[in-house]
C-alpha cells in the first residue's frame, strides 16, 4: 500500500491549505458544544428523568449513529473515488449536521422531548463524521506525504481553537435558563456553515466528474471497494493499524460522547460548569496538537500515537479515581493534551500510506474502523452503568479500549514519509 510515496502532489498555496484547515474549526463546534458538553449536559439535566437514564439513552443514540456511518462510509468513499470530487459530498454532510443542530432549538426541557433530542443528535453525528471521510481524504490530495503530519496537526490545533471560541461565545447562553441554552444550537449551526465556506471556495478539489452516471459510479465503486478490502487484508501493517485505531478511537469517541454526561452526573456540574470544563479541555488539546505540528514529520506518527495512548491511559485513570471536582478538572485537562496528537497523527499515518487511486475509500475504511465498533463503547458504558448503578464504573470501560489499542498498535511498523 506504499504506492502513495510515488505520487507527486503539487502543494497548493497557503490560502488553499488554511482554508482546508478551517474545516476543523467548522466541525469542532458541533463536537464540543453539542456532542460532548452543552447539549449533552442539557439532555442529562433537563430532558432525561435522571442522570443514569440519560447516560444510557445517550449511549444508545450515539452508538446507533456510529453504526449507521460505519456501514455507509466505505461505500461513500468508493463512489467518491470513482467520481473524483470530494466537495459535493462534503457539502451534503455538513448541511445535514447544520440542519440537525439548528433544529435542536426546538427541544424543550421536557422528558417528552427525549426521542426528538436523540434523533437530532444522531443525525448531527452522521453529518459531521460523514463529512470527515471526505475532508480527511482531501489531505493527501493536497500535500506530499512528507507534509501531511504538519498540516494534519495544524488543522487539529486550529479546530481546538475554534472549539474554545465556540464554547466561550456559548457562555452567553447558559446563564439565562433553558430557553437561552436552546438558542446556542442555531448559533453552532451557523458557525458550521460559515467556517465551511473557505474550503468550498479556495481549496481545489481532486479530479473531475467522469463520463458515467451516478448509478454506474456506485456499481464500479462497489467493485473497487471489494478490491480495496482485499488490498487491506493483504497489507498486514495497514490492517493492524486500522484495527488498533478502531479500538483506541472507540475509547476517544466514548469519552467525547459521554464526557459531558459523566461530568454532569458524577459531579453534579451544571451547563455552565460543563462548558467551562470544555473550554479548558479544548485549550489543552489545542496546545497538544499545536506542539506536535513542529515535530510530527521528524519524530514520526507512530511514536506520537504510542506516547499519546500512554498519556490517555494515565490521565483518564486519574479522572475516574477523582473524588473531588478539582482533581477531576486537573486530570481532565491533562487528558486533553494527548487527545489532539493521537487524532492528528492517526490521520497523518494513513495519509502517508494511502495510494492515490483509493484515498477516499481508505479514509472510508478509516472511518469504518472507528465507527464499526463505535457503538460498543457507549453501549458498554450504558450497560455497566445500568448494572452497577455507577457512572464511574461505566466509564472505566474506556480504559480497556485505550489499552487494547496501544497493544495492537505496538505491532505496527514506523511509516516512511517522502
Amino acid at each position: 500500500m506504499n504506492d502513495a510515496k510515488t505520487d507527486p502532489v503539487r502543494e497548493p498555496g497557503p490560502r488553499a491549505m488554511w482554508s482546508w484547515a478551517l474545516l476543523d474549526v467548522a466541525t469542532q463546534a458541533f463536537a464540543t458544544v453539542v456532542q460532548t458538553f452543552i447539549f449533552a449536559a442539557y439532555f442529562t439535566n433537563r430532558i432525561a428523568p435522571d442522570p443514569e437514564t440519560g447516560a444510557q439513552w445517550w449511549g444508545i443514540a450515539t452508538s446507533a449513529a456510529g453504526f449507521l456511518l460505519a456501514l455507509a462510509a466505505p461505500v461513500l468513499g468508493a463512489v467518491a473515488d470513482r467520481r473524483g470530487r470530494r466537495k459535493p459530498w462534503l457539502a451534503f454532510f455538513l448541511l445535514l449536521c447544520a440542519g440537525a443542530t439548528a433544529l435542536m432549538a426546538t427541544v424543550r426541557p421536557d422528558p417528552a422531548m427525549l426521542p426528538r433530542a436523540l434523533l437530532l443528535v444522531g443525525l448531527g453525528i452522521v453529518g459531521v463524521q460523514g463529512a470527515g471521510v471526505f475532508y480527511n481524504a482531501m489531505l493527501s490530495d493536497l500535500v506530499p506525504s512528507r507534509r501531511t503530519g504538519a498540516w494534519s496537526s495544524r488543522a487539529w490545533a486550529l479546530g481546538y481553537l475554534g472549539g474554545i471560541l465556540a464554547l466561550g461565545l456559548s457562555l452567553l447562553g447558559v446563564d439565562g435558563g433553558a430557553n437561552r441554552v436552546r438558542w446556542i444550537f442555531p448559533f453552532v449551526a451557523a458557525w458550521t456553515v460559515i467556517f465551511s465556506l473557505p474550503v468550498m471556495v479556495f481549496t481545489p478539489d481532486a479530479g473531475t466528474v467522469p463520463n458515467e452516471s451516478v448509478l454506474q459510479s456506485i456499481h464500479k465503486g462497489l467493485r473497487a471497494l471489494r478490491h480495496t478490502g482485499k488490498r487491506i487484508l493483504a497489507a498486514p501493517a495497514l490492517f493492524r493499524f486500522l484495527l488498533a485505531r478502531a479500538l483506541y478511537f472507540d475509547g476517544l469517541a466514548t469519552v467525547f460522547a459521554m464526557g459531558g454526561v459523566y461530568a454532569a452526573g458524577a459531579f453534579d456540574m451544571n451547563e455552565r460548569e460543563v462548558l467551562l470544563f470544555g473550554v479548558a479541555l479544548n485549550i489543552s488539546a489545542g496546545v497538544g496538537a499545536a506542539g506536535i505540528s513542529f515535530i510530527e514529520d521528524r519524530v514520526g506518527s507512530r511514536r506520537i500515537i504510542l506516547g499519546s495512548l500512554l498519556g490517555l491511559l494515565l490521565t483518564l485513570t486519574g479522572a475516574l479515581l477523582a473524588s473531588t471536582e478539582t482533581v477531576f478538572w486537573i486530570s481532565g485537562v491533562a487528558l486533553g493534551i494527548f487527545v489532539g496528537p493521537v487524532q492528528a497523527s492517526s490521520r497523518a499515518y494513513l495519509a502517508r500510506l494511502a495510494p492515490p487511486d483509493a484515498r477516499a475509500q481508505l479514509f472510508g475504511f478509516y472511518a469504518f474502523s472507528s465507527k464499526a465498533t463505535s457503538f460498543v463503547g457507549p453501549l458498554l458504558v450504558a450497560l455497566v452503568t445500568s448494572l452497577s448503578g455507577s457512572q464511574r464504573a461505566g466509564m472505566s470501560v474506556v480504559l480497556l479500549f485505550f489499552l487494547a489499542g496501544a497493544l495492537v498498535f505496538r505491532t505496527v511498523p514506523r511509516e516512511h514519509a517522502t
